[in-house]
Order: structure tokens, then sequence, then C-alpha cells
């Protein structure tokens, strides 16, 4: 996923009311608000001082043009924004990436299933089969080459879980594909105790057949690409 014009540098004031942050840019020291695209608590991500990149919109209709893309953490870029994981995930599974959903004769985005709700992605076989994806973005890292998900409480995650194992149910197959978007990372594993509900209902998903898989990112100022696989460790 190449990003479509050069990334502004800054370094971040405060992130606040979740979906708002400050940056003063480099060189000019302006101070302007940027759109944070992430409902979490993007724990070890925000502290004041931290080096992040913007992307600017020419979209005259936008109440804020930057977009708050990436930030240094760890000693490694870590992408933050949540509009792209579904993308990203897209990308690798056309690149056969994850050898159990390569070989899909179509695929969709956003179908409408079970109670109310929208899968990411949807693959689809020759014969009709169907294989139901849920994409989630990982990018806390507490201790050193581990990811972890969530970072906060996600009742909206603990119900899609039981939706894709009622999929199961009915016959199709269900996927949990967790995008770690930082290189520094070769592990994923549940934060348990964030969010005890997410874990109990991962457990009884995985029981009734709902697969997990992990995709790590290299991310730049210019490109994030999802390009291996990250172990599924003592979920």
């Amino acid at each position: 996923m190449l990003f479509s014009s050069p990334l502004i540098p800054g370094r971040l004031l405060r992130r606040y009311k979740r979906f708002l942050a400050d940056v003063v840019l480099d060189g000019t020291g302006e101070e302007v608000t940027a759109h944070c695209a992430n409902p979490g608590a993007m724990l070890g991500l925000k502290d004041e001082g931290a080096r992040v990149f913007l992307s600017q919109s020419d979209n005259p209709k936008r109440k804020l043009k930057y977009s708050w893309e990436i930030v240094e953490a760890d000693g490694a870029f870590v992408g933050i924004n949540t509009a792209h994981p579904n993308r990203l995930v897209e990308e690798a599974l056309h690149a056969g990436l994850i050898p159990e959903l390569a070989g899909f004769a179509g695929l969709r985005r956003e179908v409408k299933y079970g109670r109310n709700s929208r899968i990411d992605i949807l693959l689809e076989d020759e014969t009709g089969g169907a294989t139901y994806v849920e994409v989630k973005n990982v990018h806390l890292m507490r201790t050193p080459g581990l990811a972890e998900f969530p970072d906060s409480v996600t009742a909206r995650g603990a119900k899609h879980l039981d939706e894709m194992a009622d999929m199961v149910d009915q016959g199709a197959r269900a996927a949990m594909v967790y995008l770690v978007q930082r290189p520094d990372c070769e592990r994923l594993s549940l934060a348990r105790d964030i969010d005890p509900a997410y874990g109990a209902a991962f457990d009884a998903a995985r029981r009734r057949g709902v697969e997990a898989y992990a995709i790590g990112c290299r991310v730049t100022p210019q490109e994030i690409v999802a390009d291996r696989l990250v172990s599924v460790a003592a979920l």
C-alpha cells in the first residue's frame, strides 16, 4: 500500500477525544490538528514528543486535512490508521501470503451477514463455498517481539467472533486475521488482562472452528506492506 503523496513529519503534542491529535510540523513549527483514525487506547504510541507522520488530503470538504498515519515507537515505525488493514489484508490474500486462505475464486468486501453485521472480507470458491474473514488491527507491544490484541475493551470484537462461529455451524469457514502494523513483532497473543471477555469469546469461537492467523507489516513513510506471517502464540 503506497501512500499517494509524501507523508509530513512532525512531533505529537497530544491525542484527545480518541479521534483528534495535535501535531507540530517539522520545519515550519506550525501546530495542526490531525484526524486519528484509531478508536483504541494506543498504549505506548501517544507519548508527547513522539515522532509522527501525517498524510494530507486535498479534499476541500474535509474538516481536517491531515490524518495521522505512523508513529515512531520502540525504534520502529508503527502504522496506527485503522482504515488501512482491510486493504492490506486483501493485498496479502491476493499474494497468497496465508496458504490456508489461498486459491479463492472471488473476494468481496463489507458483505452483510449474521445479526446486522458486515464481514470485512468474504472469500468464495468455485463451488460456492464461503470463507468469512474478519480483520483486526494490532499495534500493541508490551513485551519485545510480542504483539497483543486488543489494546482496549472491544465488545464489538467479541460479537463478531460469535457471529463468525455461527457461520461455521452453517457449513462455511471463518477466519480471524490479525494485521500487525509494525515490523518488530514475531508473535501474537491476546491481551487477556485488558479484555477478559474478548479472550473468552475467542476461546469459544476457536472451539467452534474459527481459524486464526496473523500477518506482520513493513512500515515506512512511503508504504506499508503486509510481508510475512506472524506466529499465533499462547492464545
